[in-house]
């Protein structure tokens, strides 16, 4: 994958201190058009990145993840689909910002995050990573969380309601909304698993205006009864913060 001339590869043994060169040149170097970007952080085998490449030739994917393994995938198939509107980017997204200039991007997806029960500033929806994406999400873009997880669905509601973020679309049952489209149509190698366990799948669709001081909620939410793979939780804890 290292030869792949869509994949960056910059985890942190890598990127240190290092200008990324292509920081807000991603349009003009990279994909050669003014197309809005999109990012899907936490891509796994890449097929949301895909996927939407496929649907939306006028926008650009970028899929991100640390797990070049996973990524290859997807990595793989756009290659030999000779997709230019998708790229991955190979790094941990602690220090996403340190890859993409103010106004940058104009959407985010994330798709089946780790819920990350016991610690709120790694959680993808968490108002720590919320600080770090306006630094390069337009004023006001999207931000798609799409889940099985009841508690990251749970603290995500918390912490817009607390942050008065605009809500466009929630839903706890996708599939049975009236929501379901070809967008969602895509589905994952997780969500997979968990519509094949019976599981609702949820999704939020929210903007990310800059101004404002965002602040975490202090509510104690209920922690998911399981994990991947039909293994039980890790903590012994009934609820989280």
């Amino acid at each position: 994958m290292r030869d792949y001339p869509h994949v960056f590869e910059y985890p942190y043994s890598v990127v240190d201190d290092v200008p990324f060169p292509m920081k807000g040149h991603w349009g003009e170097t990279f994909f050669k058009n003014d197309h809005p970007i999109v990012l899907e952080l936490g891509c796994g085998r890449g097929e949301y990145t895909v996927g939407l490449g496929r649907l939306f030739p006028g926008k650009n994917f970028i899929g991100v993840d640390i797990k070049g393994a996973r990524m290859w995938t997807g990595a793989t198939e756009s290659l030999r689909a000779g997709m230019e509107n998708v790229a991955f980017l190979r790094t941990q997204i602690e220090i996403i910002d340190r890859f993409f200039a103010p106004d940058e991007v104009s959407e985010i997806w994330l798709t089946f995050s780790d819920p990350q029960m016991k610690k709120a500033t790694k959680r993808l929806t968490s108002t720590y990573f919320m600080e770090r994406y306006r630094r390069f999400l337009v004023d006001g873009g999207l931000v798609h969380l799409k889940t099985d997880s009841n508690f990251l669905f749970t603290y995500t509601k918390y912490m817009i309601e607390h942050n008065h973020l605009p809500v466009e679309v929630m839903t706890e049952d996708l599939y049975h909304s009236d929501l379901a489209d070809e967008i969602f149509g895509i589905r994952t190698y997780y969500e997979q698993q968990w519509l094949d366990r019976g599981l609702n799948i949820k999704y939020i669709r929210f903007r990310l205006p800059h101004e404002g001081t965002l602040t975490e909620p202090d509510v104690e939410i209920e922690l998911d009864d399981y994990r991947s793979y039909n293994r039980s939780k890790r903590s012994g804890l009934q609820t989280s913060k």
